[in-house]
Formats: C-alpha cells, sequence, structure tokens
C-alpha cells in the first residue's frame, strides 16, 4: 500500500493537477499544457520548503509536465495505424482514474456517516402486545355481500379451475404396473402346449390376462420354433395358426 502525501490542501500532484484544470475551467481532455504547468511549477515554488520525502512525488510530476510540454512543441509522433499520438494521452487517462476513485471515496465517506446515525435496538415489547390481533367485525366485512355476488366469484373459481385442465390428458386412465412372473409365464405356456399336443394360436393368447403375458406368450412361442420343440402350421392367409408339439427322442 503506497504512502499518502498530503501537500497543504491537495493529497498528491493529481489532486493538485485537477484543482488547477478546475479553476481554469478547462476541459481534461484538451488541457493546456503550457498554462498547467507553469502554474504547478508556481505552487511547489512556494511549498519549497517542505522536506524532500514529501515533494519527491511532486518534482516528479513536475519533470512529467515539462516532459509532456517539450514534445508539444515538437512534431507530432505517427503510431503504426498512422494515427497522431498525443503527449498528454497518458495524463488524460490517469488523471480520469484519479477523479474516479476520490469521487467513488467521497460517497463511501457519506455511507459511512450515515451508517454512524443508525442504530439498533433489540424488540421489548409485551408478548401480550406482540400476539395481539384486532377483532374481525363480521357485520362490516360482510357487508355488501349478496347471494348474487357469492354466487360470481364461486363461477369464476370454477371457471379458473376447468382452464387449468389439459383437455387430453385428463382423459388418459390410470396407468398400472403389471407383475408378471417371466418363469411361470413361459412355463405354463409350455406346459399348456405339451397337454393339448396341438392347440390355435389364438386360444393361446386369448388365455393369457394382460398385454404382458401376451408378449410373453408370444416370445415363448418363437423360443420353442426356434429349439425345434414345437411346430407352427398355417395352411392359408388369415387362416388359424396351430401349434403342435414335437415328441422328443428321448
Amino acid at each position: 500500500m503506497g504512502i499518502s502525501v498530503k501537500l497543504q490542501e491537495f493529497e498528491g500532484p493529481l489532486d493538485l493537477l485537477l484543482h488547477l484544470i478546475d479553476k481554469n475551467k478547462v476541459s481534461i481532455f484538451d488541457i493546456p499544457i503550457v498554462e498547467i504547468t507553469n502554474q504547478y511549477m508556481e505552487y511547489i515554488r512556494d511549498i519549497s520548503n517542505e522536506d524532500m520525502g514529501t515533494m519527491s512525488e511532486f518534482l516528479v510530476m513536475a519533470a512529467t509536465l515539462l516532459d509532456i510540454k517539450s514534445r508539444m512543441l515538437l512534431p507530432k509522433e505517427v503510431n503504426e495505424e498512422g494515427e497522431e499520438e498525443d503527449p498528454r494521452q497518458e495524463l488524460v487517462e490517469r488523471l480520469l482514474e484519479y477523479k474516479m476513485y476520490k469521487y467513488m471515496s467521497y460517497e463511501l465517506r457519506e455511507l459511512q456517516q450515515d451508517a454512524e446515525k443508525a442504530l439498533y435496538k433489540e424488540p421489548t415489547l409485551p408478548k401480550e402486545v406482540l400476539d395481539y390481533r384486532e377483532p374481525v367485525d363480521l357485520e362490516k366485512l360482510l357487508s355488501g355481500v349478496t347471494l348474487s355476488s357469492l354466487n360470481r366469484i364461486f363461477q369464476d373459481i370454477m371457471k379458473r379451475q376447468e382452464a387449468r385442465i389439459d383437455p387430453v390428458r385428463s382423459k388418459f386412465g390410470q396407468m398400472e404396473k403389471e407383475e408378471v412372473n417371466l418363469e411361470e409365464t413361459t412355463r405354463h405356456v409350455e406346459e399348456y402346449i405339451a397337454k393339448h399336443k396341438t392347440c390355435s394360436f389364438r386360444d393361446l393368447l386369448e388365455k393369457q390376462k394382460g398385454k404382458m403375458r401376451v408378449i410373453i406368450t408370444f416370445l415363448t412361442v418363437l423360443e420353442l420354433m426356434k429349439t425345434g420343440r414345437i411346430e407352427v402350421v398355417q395352411e392359408e392367409n388369415f387362416s388359424e395358426i396351430l401349434i403342435t408339439a414335437k415328441v422328443s427322442e428321448e
């Protein structure tokens, strides 16, 4: 953290420069560097009796101003983009930054002063006062209320409830999970085919309860066909599908 240098009423060389700019009523973006430099040098001559530790920053700024003053007398330099460079640009940016922080410090000081005026006190109201509720006057509350107004309010509420109902999803039935034992259903299908020797595929499916049982029955029939344990025949298109159990070699 830098050491704060305060010279009479000016806190550093930038503060003195801002004072001179405001005093001369000139734009910070177009500083008359010759005039401001001369006035700045007069100020630090009047306070030359200060110690060098305090004066060092002001002397550095004086050297900077003299350097800018000399560069202003020379032909203007051109940067890589072909634009003329202003020797005062860096100084203007430093002054703007300092001015911003200076005014921010004023706002923080005002906030601190306002905060010092705020006091906090624990609530000391009796419990009876805190629990007190103003009694309700029913006659006053219900004054002007009629059956027609109540009915109108009721109808408005019912319309709002109906508007919240999705006309499509509200017609969906309740979905329930089918509890199906895969092994038991498969074994039942195999035993049924083995017992009847020959049966209709339609009859076999119609005896199942629930979609999951129908699906498992169909998959079981496909698996039995794959392993060669049954034979499936359909003599004509759209005719009955007959399932015949094959006798094992054993």
